[in-house]
């Protein structure tokens, strides 16, 4: 398997939902708090998927 860069829209909303994710474990944010773990876990497949897929 060929692993490629993903696109950098693909990594920023990654790195947006990883961040948004840790931040609402700390602070409360309605609705996104509940599902932390689900932000950050979803964060981390799309950068999966865009270093898996080519063209992501």
């Amino acid at each position: 398997m060929k692993l490629n860069a993903p696109k950098q829209i693909t990594w920023v909303i990654s790195l947006i939902l990883g961040i948004i994710g840790l931040i609402s474990v700390f602070v409360t944010i309605p609705y996104i708090s509940a599902y932390a773990f689900w932000v950050v876990f979803v964060g981390l497949v799309l950068l999966l998927l865009g270093n898996a897929l080519k063209g992501l």
